[in-house]
């Protein structure tokens, strides 16, 4: 009778574990996890919502909303030296590219410029840091920036960038940042190329 009931135990354990799962839901604070949104209102190749890493130790939050904002590509992309296209860049969000300088340095020229904010991104696609948020941090000078920053993953960033050129447009239009706190995962409108 022992044996029954050791060999019936076991075999119910087995099933047990074998048909038990436990599904934990995704949700929206998951999903937000300390990072920042923004979408983009036009050109309508691009009308999808995107995250931001903000910079870990500058510049300033992104606590006010800013609505209908010019998000203009940076000349030179870098943004390491002076911006010469500060005309347009005046009043909107800068899109810099990744490298040759510090998050700081581009970020203090993008304010320099009259932006608003800095995005900066990684348009190498054969870059390790590609598909990846990085985190910005301070590069230990004397110096601060008093806007705020954040880090694109790169593909969005090669897409935006491109889809800008092939239109022949200066800027994309963006709503920063965007709430998400009540919005369920599936109705988030990410980019048709990313799996979150």
């Amino acid at each position: 009778m022992l044996i029954v009931w050791l060999v019936l135990a076991a075999t119910l354990s087995r099933f047990i574990r074998a048909s038990t799962t436990i599904s934990i839901p995704i949700t929206t604070q998951d999903i937000i996890a300390g990072d920042v949104f923004f979408e983009i209102l036009s050109p309508s190749d691009l009308e999808y919502t995107y995250r931001l890493r903000p910079a870990k130790d500058f510049g300033s939050a992104f606590s006010e909303r800013l609505e209908g904002v010019p998000l203009v590509l940076t000349d030179p992309p870098g943004a390491c030296q002076e911006i010469r296209n500060a005309r347009d860049i005046n009043g909107g969000v800068a899109l810099i590219d990744r490298g040759d300088c510090s998050f700081v340095t581009k970020t203090l020229q993008a304010e320099a410029a009259g932006a608003l904010a800095a995005i900066i991104t990684e348009y190498n696609p054969s870059s390790p840091e590609f598909e990846h948020y990085i985190e910005m941090i301070h590069d230990n000078s004397q110096r601060d920036a008093n806007i705020p920053a954040g880090f694109l993953l790169g593909k969005n960033g090669v897409i935006i960038r491109s889809t800008l050129h092939r239109l022949k447009r200066v800027h994309a239009l963006i709503n920063i940042p965007v709430n998400l706190t009540f919005i369920p995962p599936s109705k988030i409108n990410h980019p048709p190329w990313l799996g979150w």
